[in-house]
């Protein structure tokens, strides 16, 4: 048996838009050729058309009231909406997580592999941070649910034979908090899609969900500082509170089509992230558009930008860092070749992230298989 011949099942957490997390699965869609795909809820109308024309089997939550906007309401049946998915029929599972799609239960003898963004935030890096912004009635709750959400959580992590790790940085969270070795394996960017210009226009950028651990509050708060133009794609729970905080000259563009976002990458100064990623797929694309990457120091970006030659990094997550980064890359802009740029890019394929990715499938499913035969 090898992936070509395996029957196999991907399952993932989620499918409501076409983020990072998304984009990995129709990669691994379009590896595996058609795997039978489990998640808990879906919106197919904010799919690709490549995930839209896939059949897609839900949980029971998806019939409840009000799911695809409020999905995280449910976050407490999460867990069994994962295990009442009846997976004994298939030889390999492919398990795409940040948050339940581990805990699949499946027979001994089949192979499940994990593709991990990220173990649950909400309850292991990003607890504490999370806890702190409830009201002080939530937070014994909330507490409590997080103890047992953990207990799930780890358990669930020895159902995987398996995890691949989308950074260094994910890597060393599945070994702190599973105790778990992983293979890290690069998502897929599409490169094609992006282009270098020979001039940009005056405005910098940031791109991405407007959720608390991205910090664009930190952004807004820097711009609206230093006087300069910056542009925010993206929608999420933080609009209103970071729509208030702007001032000056600070446009809101909530979500835009493909198309716009590439000539946005493209005419930037350069990119600002100023949050922890676990991978981050934006900095690779403004990267494929030959626009530098001003970074917080952590996370994924350490796998995916080259100080002084791809971008650079600050190194505490304040207004001030930010504004002594961007005030850095003003006065040596002139040093970033624009296609060394994208150059570096390519190496974020989706070719190689396929390759990559099925010669460890290949390889697991033959270590799987030798385990049980012996």
């Amino acid at each position: 048996m090898d992936f070509r011949t395996a029957r196999t099942a991907l399952v993932h957490h989620w499918l409501l838009g076409m983020t990072g997390a998304e984009r990995v699965v129709e990669a691994i869609c379009d590896a595996l050729g058609s795997p039978d795909m489990y998640c808990v809820v879906a919106n197919p109308e904010r799919l690709s058309p490549s995930l839209r024309s896939r059949p897609i089997h839900v949980s029971f939550i998806q019939r409840f009231p009000g799911v695809l906007k409020h999905h995280p309401v449910y976050a407490g049946l999460f867990p069994l909406a994962i295990e009442l998915f009846d997976l004994h029929e298939y030889d390999l599972i492919i398990s795409s997580d940040a948050s339940t799609a581990k805990g699949v239960i499946t027979r001994p003898e089949a192979c499940h592999i994990c593709y991990c963004h990220s173990p649950m935030r909400y309850v292991w890096n990003l607890f504490h941070q999370d806890l702190n912004r409830c009201g002080l009635i939530l937070r014994p709750f909330v507490a409590l649910w997080a103890h047992y959400v953990r207990l799930w959580d780890y358990s669930a992590s020895a159902r995987v034979d398996y995890f691949i790790a989308n950074s260094r940085a994910v890597r060393a969270r599945i070994m702190k908090y599973y105790r778990r070795e992983a293979q890290v394996i690069h998502p897929p960017c599409d490169v094609g899609r992006f282009r270098v210009s020979e001039s940009q226009d005056d405005y910098y950028l940031c791109v991405g969900r407007l959720v608390g651990y991205k910090r664009f509050d930190l952004a807004v708060e820097a711009f609206n500082t230093n006087g300069k133009r910056l542009v925010i794609a993206g929608a999420g729970p933080e609009y209103r509170r970071l729509k208030k905080q702007a001032r000056g000259r600070i446009d809101f563009l909530l979500w835009v089509p493909d198309h716009e976002l590439v000539e946005l990458y493209t005419r930037c100064k350069a990119l600002i992230l100023p949050g922890e990623e676990d991978f981050g797929i934006v900095p690779v694309e403004a990267q494929a558009s030959g626009r530098p990457v001003i970074a917080y120091g952590r996370g994924g970006v350490l796998d995916t930008v080259v100080p002084g030659k791809t971008g650079l990094f600050f190194q505490q997550q304040s207004p001030e860092h930010i504004n002594a980064a961007i005030q850095r890359f003003e006065n040596d802009s002139k040093s970033f070749d624009p296609y060394l740029i994208r150059e570096h890019a390519s190496k974020f394929s989706k070719e190689i992230f396929t390759q990559q990715f099925l010669g460890h499938v290949e390889q697991c499913l033959t270590e799987h298989r030798n385990r049980f035969n012996q």
